[in-house]
C-alpha cells in the first residue's frame, strides 16, 4: 500500500499553474517542512527537517491557490511517486513528491500565528469567526472548491 500521512509548514505560497486542452485544470505544487521525531546526535537545541515536494490536482489544486500560504501548518494524505527525467545537460534526475488526494488546515484560526506569515488579504476578516473555533465560509465561496466536499 502506498499511503503518506503528512503535516507540516508550507515553505512558500503555492505555485499554481493551469493545464491546457479541453478541460483547463489547477495544478499547485508546494515544499511542506516536516519536523523529523528525532534529533540528531542528542544535541536537543538542533531543529531537523524534511522538505517534501507535493503536488495537488483540480479542485484539491484551486483550494491550495486560494486559502494556502507561506507559514501555514496544513495536514496532506496522499501517495508518494517517483520519476526520473533527462536534464539539458544529459544527466539522469530522480523525482520524488506526494501526490494529494486530501488537504486540510492543521490549525485552528489565532492558534499558533507565531512564526506562521498569513496573508490578510487572502483570509477571511476576524469578524467572520464563529466562537466555536470554525471558520465561518466567506460569501462567494464556491462550495465545489472545498476540501471535505
Amino acid at each position: 500500500m502506498n499511503r503518506a500521512i503528512l503535516m507540516g509548514r508550507l515553505t512558500r505560497d503555492p505555485e499554481v499553474r493551469y493545464s491546457s486542452g479541453e478541460r483547463s485544470m489547477a495544478i499547485a505544487r508546494y515544499t511542506l517542512a516536516v519536523d523529523r521525531g528525532f534529533k540528531r546526535g542528542g544535541d536537543s537545541s538542533e531543529q531537523t527537517a524534511d522538505f517534501i515536494p507535493c503536488v495537488a490536482f483540480d479542485k484539491a489544486g484551486e483550494f491550495a491557490e486560494r486559502y494556502f500560504r507561506q507559514g501555514m501548518r496544513v495536514l496532506i494524505s496522499g501517495r508518494i511517486q517517483t520519476g526520473s527525467y533527462t536534464n539539458k545537460e544529459g544527466q539522469k534526475v530522480y523525482t520524488t513528491e506526494v501526490i494529494i488526494d486530501t488537504q486540510e488546515f492543521a490549525d485552528s484560526k489565532g492558534v499558533g500565528d507565531s512564526g506562521n506569515n498569513y496573508h490578510t488579504s487572502t483570509r477571511p476578516s476576524p469578524a467572520s469567526a464563529s466562537t466555536d473555533g470554525f471558520m465561518n465560509i466567506p460569501d462567494g465561496v464556491d462550495d465545489e472548491g472545498l476540501p471535505f466536499n
